[in-house]
């Protein structure tokens, strides 16, 4: 328990046994109070925890203050995941919501007894046909943090079809869709201060005073007619606003060019005046450039869209003959515009821990596949089946990659009685072998029993069928069904020869590529340890993880996980060297492969530092056959660093220990 007097107390108000403490001590702690366990502590504050509380329509948010000056805020939605899991597959309401009395009894499930999950179940109760989006979206936003949620789910319902007179009213504070980014801009208060700019066209130019001389001279030249050689002797003074006015006079060509000019000089200063220039001549391609280079995505966004709805025309007249039938490209290339500045904008919100906002950016241009794999690669998996499983068979692909992931996750729950009868049903939702494998893994982990349970919700073939299943199947060549039965049957082992033969026969050839070994492998994995440590698999087992090792380097490559591929080059080329296998792999091949990895891809960097040594021909020879085999990662969006929610924010931060006691130290506050 706590070690000092405790100063705040808050009980969950849909978990009725759930409760939060902060204390004197610096932690938090969170009791289960049916038995007394202390589920978490936390010890983030740098000082005396004063007070707790939650949000009103998120009870799974918390927040707590502390004498350290800080307010920081808590998801407790890890303590109820099998509450998730059971919303998820769609399981009936006494899973989801009962009262007091069955939710406190020892041993029971977690279940809901709020007033927030009881007018959700009144307002799912009160819809016709099917329910099930809705009841997804709402209990989404019942679980998640603020932080995009909402607005991530108004825009699922906007490509859905539901009609733009039931978006709410803040609907324009945040990130909308492309076709009402111009339709409700003078709403949002952004997008207005961004119309003010643009309507000032021509207005707060300032003309620095010039030599008398070149002033004189350039209204002589007026006097006589010569109008471009006084514009340019304008130009020359700085006193631009003279210069364009009549310019016109010379030709509207010679105007647009003088315009252009002008642009440049003001991008040049970095110049907000530059904004009227480029809408006046219709160069949207510059103008979102000059609010890309100063971070102001999104009112590139506005522009971009702008340009594509056709508020902003391109002059008629060219500076180039020729190109005056090139408007029917302005679309195309407008277009191409919005996409690549709505990239930009969801990278800098994924970068800087906002995964559910960058997949809002994503899904307000329709790009799907970038919006679930946003969610995937910041561990909102929650969220990413439940958005995946509204939108459909748009999404399909992302979503069964999330619930794999997902079982993945269930497998790492402290306490099966609570959540593994209900994980099965995930199967329900897309059949994925792969997934069924996790679970029945993490079944056969506690009990005979419930493995048995799991293999008949689940229309699966008992474990001596599978085994006969396996043996006739191998007999017909099928090396990947014989691989999945024997993995089901009570000698999964009997895979591992099999895969491991096949996938040594792959690499032995020249036109190998990734996808043809990594679903072998991926499936090989999942042999129970305790069967893979048997003696008589020792030599097996090192080729497993010798081949793991290298096409996992592979997989890390193709996903530019750069930081750890090297250590799996590192990894596979020792064991190579300690253990006793007939693999077709050589240490010297490994060590040829990391660098010229290495030298070819240092070439994609920019750096300001010396310049790097380019790499050899063979070297090019290799990476290019390299290359050839990793191929391009078929989820699009699942390539780069991952960025989990919230690892902007700071964690940890005043905590420090002392190397000579081992203790905390102290941090004192007057």
């Amino acid at each position: 328990g706590h070690t000092a007097p405790v100063r705040g107390l808050m009980w969950n108000p849909e978990i009725p046994y759930l409760l939060i403490s902060g204390s004197w001590d610096y932690t938090i702690r969170v009791w289960d109070t049916r038995d007394g366990t202390c589920l978490d502590t936390v010890y983030d504050h740098g000082a005396d925890v004063y007070g707790l509380t939650c949000h009103p329509s998120r009870p799974f948010t918390m927040a707590s203050c502390s004498r350290d000056s800080t307010v920081r805020l808590w998801s407790l939605t890890p303590l109820i995941n099998p509450l998730q899991i059971n919303i998820l597959a769609d399981k009936g309401w006494d899973e989801i919501i009962g009262n007091t009395d069955r939710a406190v009894e020892s041993g029971a499930p977690p279940l809901l007894c709020g007033k927030v999950s009881r007018d959700i179940k009144q307002e799912v109760e009160k819809l016709t046909g099917n329910p099930r989006g809705k009841k997804l979206r709402w209990f989404s936003e019942c679980f998640s943090p603020p932080g995009g949620s909402k607005n991530l789910w108004d825009l699922v319902a906007v490509i859905k079809g539901q009609d733009d007179s039931l978006l709410p009213q803040n609907y324009c504070k945040g990130i909308m869709h492309i076709k009402h980014l111009i339709r409700f801009r003078t709403v949002s208060e952004a997008q207005e201060l961004t119309t003010v700019k643009m309507s000032k066209f021509g207005g707060g130019i300032g003309a620095p005073s010039k030599e008398e001389r070149l002033k004189e001279a350039a209204e002589i030249h007026l006097r006589l007619g010569q109008i471009q050689r006084y514009c340019e002797l304008m130009v020359e003074l700085g006193e631009w606003d003279k210069a364009l006015s009549v310019a016109p006079g010379v030709s509207m060509k010679y105007w647009r060019k003088l315009m252009q000019r002008r642009a440049d000089q003001l991008i040049q200063e970095e110049n907000d005046d530059v904004i009227p220039y480029c809408i006046a001549i219709g160069d949207v391609k510059k103008l979102v450039s000059f609010f890309t280079s100063r971070g102001q995505l999104k009112e590139a966004l506005l522009v971009a869209q702008a340009a594509c709805e056709g508020n902003i025309q391109m002059s008629p007249l060219s500076t180039t003959s020729g190109s005056s039938n090139s408007g029917g490209n302005n679309t195309d290339d407008y277009n191409e515009l919005l996409h690549k500045v709505s990239k930009e904008l969801a990278e800098w919100y994924f970068q800087d821990g906002h995964a559910v906002l960058a997949a809002c950016c994503h899904l307000a241009v329709e790009n799907i596949e970038l919006a679930m794999a946003n969610l995937i690669r910041g561990n909102e998996l929650e969220l990413a089946v439940s958005v995946g499983t509204v939108l459909g068979e748009s999404a399909a692909q992302a979503t069964h990659y999330a619930l794999e992931l997902l079982a993945r996750k269930c497998m790492t729950y402290v306490c099966p009685t609570m959540s593994l009868l209900s994980q099965s049903f995930i199967l329900l939702l897309c059949g994925n072998f792969i997934i069924s494998l996790h679970l029945k893994e993490l079944f056969e982990h506690y009990s005979n029993s419930l493995a048995k349970i799991f293999v008949f919700q689940c229309n699966l073939p008992d474990v001596e069928e599978c085994m006969r299943l396996a043996e006739t199947i191998q007999a017909d060549g099928d090396v990947f069904e014989t691989i999945k039965y024997y993995l089901l049957s009570t000698e999964p082992e009997k895979a591992l020869p099999i895969g491991i033969q096949y996938v040594k026969e792959q690499l032995c050839g020249s036109d190998w590529t990734l996808d043809s070994v990594c679903p072998y492998l991926d499936l090989l994995s999942y042999i129970r340890t305790e069967r893979l440590v048997l003696h008589k698999c020792s030599e097996l087992r090192n080729e497993l993880l010798i081949l793991c090792g290298y096409i996992g380097a592979l997989l890390a490559i193709r996903r530019q996980y750069n930081s750890i591929v090297p250590a799996l080059y590192e990894y596979t080329s020792q064991l190579l060297k300690r253990r006793e296998v007939s693999v077709p792999l050589k240490i010297e091949q490994l060590s040829e492969e990391l660098d010229a990895w290495r030298a070819c891809t240092q070439l994609n960097k920019p750096t300001d530092e010396l310049p790097c040594t380019p790499p050899s021909e063979s070297q090019r020879t290799v990476y290019s056959v390299l290359v050839s085999r990793i191929q391009e990662e078929p989820l699009k969006g699942l390539v780069g660093p991952d960025y989990v929610t919230g690892s902007n924010l700071p964690s940890h931060s005043a905590v420090h220990i002392s190397c000579l006691t081992g203790l905390r130290i102290q941090v004192w506050f007057q």
